[in-house]
């Protein structure tokens, strides 16, 4: 019986591993290794003292084996320190997010069974000397590396060892905290650059190897594919610039800043982050796409941060209800639901109610693709907007300005009005006097109806209408007072779109039953 047990797993096994090389086969048929030229471009277009001799190709009958081989040497372990102040003890749990942005401690600094880093015993407070394991990614042979953000950010001292345990001091080049990219650099020559690929091309169901430090053990691959590209408004980089590939090639503490590769052995992603209730791999990992990290390289290189471009407008998704309740024929885009005075957006004549479909022909179907495109076009950079307006599409030409400050892109009395039938009933409204302007911080050019309660089960609720918005049109028509909303909401039949002020920006909310 035993014997024939393990038979059974020999079978299994040989199946198994046989299984992999057929799939393997027909991957690299359909995929063959292409040529390098892209890749180079966007290593060695820096300044010519990055330039390098091009890797060469990797044989179509590569195995997983070879391509970890060739890229394992590009991906280091960068070792941080940082001085810190305790008041008595501090610890350093995973948290209670979802979300871990992995920057793990090097072996013998922790972390103890708890999964934590012990500080100084109760009653000793004083200063603690933090350390951190974190991965990184040679992108130039003349000692550029790329990492994240979180592994470098206020470090004293920063130290990579290279695979062949090598260990050389680097510093910070620069650093972007909205993408939670950094650059740092060791004083090297003929280092092992890696080959980077342009990640727009990276598809669902492409396999990767992760590549990087997970718990101090120092270059460890993973393997997986590509689960979905595109994440935004995950919530890893708040108030930053999310654009994420998903994989579920294993990513743990210390893998931060390492290499997602694909099967060319090129570099399509910075691994950033998994989504994890214990702290550790449960299959949803997220890496920043190689396209977007060389760009923000490029920027820090050249200016010493990033210059984001700024259109000008508030926008929110086009909902297949707004665009319903709108008239309009396209069920994806950007909707702009307010323009800034004196903006790019303005003096281009964007308006109110436009619906952005493409930037210089890239669909924008979502709120982050526009906010990403537009800020890495960058400052002056001249762009067309694909728009849909009064169900006509046109072309727009913007220059865009600096992007100085974030701006907003969304996101008593008795009662004067109120609604009691229709899709508006459960809504109350009351005119706007000077002293509740002053009590809401209303600016005087903001003329509609506030609204002072919404009934928790009514149409308007489930809009997402809330007390302290201000209407200021039904249906296209304007509502300076409760008399033009009542006129307004009468015919307003059985879908109502309104435009709403809401802490300064406007936005529009579509009700239906």
């Amino acid at each position: 019986m035993q014997r024939r047990s393990v038979l059974v797993m020999l079978f299994v096994l040989t199946g198994g591993i046989a299984l992999g090389a057929v799939l393997m086969q027909q991957y690299q048929q359909r995929h063959p290794a292409p040529g390098l030229a892209s890749g180079d471009a966007l290593v060695n277009a820096v300044t010519p003292a990055t330039a390098q001799a091009a890797p060469l190709p990797l044989p179509e009958s590569s195995t997983i084996a070879d391509v970890a081989a060739r890229v394992t040497p590009s991906v280091v372990s960068i070792f941080s320190k940082k001085e810190i102040k305790v008041p008595d003890y501090m610890r350093y749990p995973y948290g209670s997010s979802p979300f871990h942005r992995f920057f793990g401690v090097p072996p013998g600094f922790g972390p103890d069974q708890e999964g934590q880093t012990p500080g100084p015993g109760p009653g000793q407070g004083g200063e603690l000397f933090q350390q951190g394991l974190g991965s990184g990614v040679i992108v130039s042979a003349d000692g550029l590396i790329l990492t994240n953000n979180h592994v470098v950010e206020q470090a004293d001292e920063i130290k990579v060892e290279l695979s062949d345990e090598r260990q050389f001091e680097a510093e910070v080049v620069g650093t972007d905290p909205k993408s939670d990219i950094a650059v740092i650099r060791v004083k090297q020559k003929n280092l092992p650059a890696i080959a980077v690929a342009d990640s727009s091309k990276v598809r669902v169901g492409d396999v990767v190897l992760a590549v990087g430090s997970p718990f101090g053990l120092t270059h460890s691959v993973t393997m997986g594919i590509i689960s979905a590209t595109g994440r935004a408004n995950v919530g890893i980089i708040e108030g930053g610039y999310e654009d994420f590939l998903q994989t579920d090639a294993a990513i743990n503490p210390g893998n931060s800043g390492g290499a997602l590769i694909n099967m060319q052995g090129e570099l399509v992603g910075i691994n950033t982050a998994i989504a994890s209730r214990s702290g550790g791999y449960q299959g949803i990992g997220f890496a920043i796409p190689s396209s977007m990290a060389i760009g923000i390289r490029d920027a820090l290189l050249k200016h010493g941060r990033v210059i984001r471009g700024w259109l000008g407008v508030a926008i929110q998704n086009l909902t297949p209800e707004l665009a319903e309740n709108m008239g309009v024929k396209a069920r994806q885009g950007v909707l702009i639901s307010d323009v800034s005075q004196g903006s790019p957006a303005a003096k281009a004549g964007l308006k109110r109610g436009d619906i952005v479909l493409k930037i210089d022909g890239q669909a924008t179907n979502e709120v982050s693709d526009l906010r990403n495109l537009i800020a890495m076009k960058g400052k002056s950079a001249q762009v067309k907007l694909g728009l849909l307006r009064d169900n006509r599409e046109r072309e727009i030409a913007v220059e865009l300005a600096e992007l100085i400050d974030e701006q907003a892109t969304i996101g008593a009395t008795p009662a004067e009005g109120k609604q009691e039938q229709g899709l508006l009933s459960g809504l109350t409204v009351r005119n706007l006097d000077p002293a509740t302007r002053k009590k809401n911080e209303l600016s005087p050019d903001v003329n509609g109806v506030l609204v002072t309660e919404v009934g928790p089960r009514s149409p308007a609720a489930r809009s997402g209408l809330r007390p302290g918005d201000v209407v200021l049109e039904v249906n296209r028509k304007p509502t300076p007072d409760v008399a033009a909303f009542k006129q307004a909401a009468t015919g307003a039949g059985q879908r109502v779109l309104l435009l709403v002020d809401r802490g300064g920006n406007t936005i529009f909310l579509a009700l239906a039953r």
